[in-house]
């Protein structure tokens, strides 16, 4: 853009670690020297937006790495300084002070003459930022410091505080040694109506949603399944607030029983959520369901998992207590996948990434060994143990027993029942006053 001539636009996608991945374009022309850097998300939208802060203390705090997406506001309070959303930019600190301090130096000539009380206003600024570069401000080239490296970091710093505020949750700067870095912090939040019409998650004025009755998914004739209508219901998103429909629908699994599957999709956002409940009485037995996993075909068996069930492969060490997840209704490899994902996206974060080299390495033998497992390539065991007896396992061999798999049922101890509120449950005669209860003449 600055000689008309053809230049050379460079992409690389990488990841930045306890980050995400991102795709750095890099722009260079041959004939005038002129290049250009810019960055974008290469993955999904957040559903929360993040404020990033970092203490610069010293010097080799400007070598922190910075990632700012194009709706990033940046401030630093010190100096009155907000640097509103601009193009996508991976950098330090210290290049975006020189950026900013290139920038404003630009216009400085013109203003001296036009409008000296501003002009008086950002060389005040400007002289602050190029006392934090440790730049000699009487030299028009600050590229070419007139001091040695060694000889600029012992030159004091005024300390200040960058935060990076990003609706979208892209930006990023980077903590030294672990999130636990005491000069830095991570505050995620919910995105406000208007910042999601900014960022185009949601239009202005929504209309009245009409009011949908009841319909089913297909015509119902005599004889045919009154389960197959699906039933809607009016609700908000969490994400973006935008209205959207809940849709539950009663399936029927063969061989086993009825389950009802609730599913919200916002059109608006992109936002998913998927639920399962049992739709049959408590049973009165729990059910520990036990699979030998020999191959990949495997993998593609059906598995309904509800919110009490509990998952283990001792072959690994993984046990999933009951409540993780939620319910979800997919594959064994889908189930393995998103175990996987939960895990290494999470698990060192906040105040366990402290741990030691030692747990550390432990930690990452057992992604190893579960990423081996999800992929299938080693036998492994299988235990899914409901009390409710709400959870399922494909047989591939239905109605006949299935060799690979085991299942058994088993009375539910005193506490199980306890934890799943069935102890103090009265279904019969709730209206009547107990023995115990009933009072007593004197």
């Amino acid at each position: 853009m600055k000689c008309h001539e053809q230049g050379i636009t460079r992409l690389l996608l990488t990841s930045i670690p306890y980050f995400k991945e991102v795709i750095v374009a890099s722009f260079r022309c041959e004939h005038c020297g002129n290049t250009n850097n810019e960055i974008q998300s290469a993955g999904d939208i957040r559903p929360e937006g993040a404020i990033y802060t970092a203490r610069i203390l010293d010097r080799e705090d400007l070598n922190r790495q910075l990632v700012r997406s194009s709706s990033c506001v940046i401030v630093i309070p010190e100096f009155e300084l907000t640097l509103p959303g601009n193009r996508g930019q991976l950098t330090t600190v210290e290049g975006l002070i020189r950026d900013v301090t290139a920038d404003l130096s630009g216009d400085q000539p013109l203003r001296r003459i036009q409008d000296e009380p501003t002009y008086t206003k950002i060389q005040v600024l400007i002289d602050s930022l190029t006392a934090i570069l440790g730049d000699d401000p009487e030299v028009e080239d600050v590229t070419n410091p007139p001091v040695s490296a060694a000889e600029k970091h012992e030159i004091p710093m005024p300390p200040f505080t960058i935060k990076l505020d990003d609706p979208t949750g892209n930006s990023f700067i980077e903590f030294i040694g672990s999130m636990a870095d005491p000069k830095w912090n991570m505050r995620t939040y919910k995105r406000t109506r208007q910042q999601n019409m900014d960022l185009g998650f949601a239009v202005a004025e929504e209309p009245e949603a009409p009011e949908i009755e009841v319909a089913p998914s297909g015509p119902i004739g005599d004889g045919e399944d009154a389960n197959a209508e699906v039933f809607r219901f009016p609700g908000t998103c969490s994400s973006c607030a935008s209205p959207l429909d809940t849709l539950m629908k009663k399936v029927v699994i063969p061989y086993f029983k009825d389950i009802l599957i609730m599913s919200t999709n916002c059109d608006k956002c992109g936002y998913r959520d998927n639920e399962v409940k049992s739709g049959s009485a408590i049973s009165e037995l729990g059910k520990r369901i036990t699979l030998k996993v020999e191959d990949r075909e495997d993998l593609s068996r059906d598995i309904l998992k509800s919110e009490t069930c509990g998952l283990s492969i001792p072959e690994i060490d993984l046990v999933l207590q009951p409540g993780t997840l939620g319910g979800r209704f997919t594959t064994l490899e889908g189930i393995l996948e998103q175990v996987f994902e939960e895990l290494s996206e999470k698990v060192f974060v906040g105040d366990s990434a402290q741990v030691g080299t030692k747990e550390r390495k432990t930690f990452e033998d057992f992604l190893k060994s579960l990423k081996e497992v999800k992929n299938a390539d080693r036998q492994f065991t299988l235990i899914v143990d409901d009390p409710l007896a709400n959870s399922y396992v494909q047989n591939l061999y239905a109605p006949d027993p299935d060799p690979a798999m085991t299942i058994e049922t088993y009375e539910r101890t005193w506490q199980q029942n306890e934890e799943l509120g069935l102890n103090d449950m009265v279904v019969e005669g709730y209206g009547e006053e107990s023995p115990d209860e009933a009072p007593v003449a004197t």
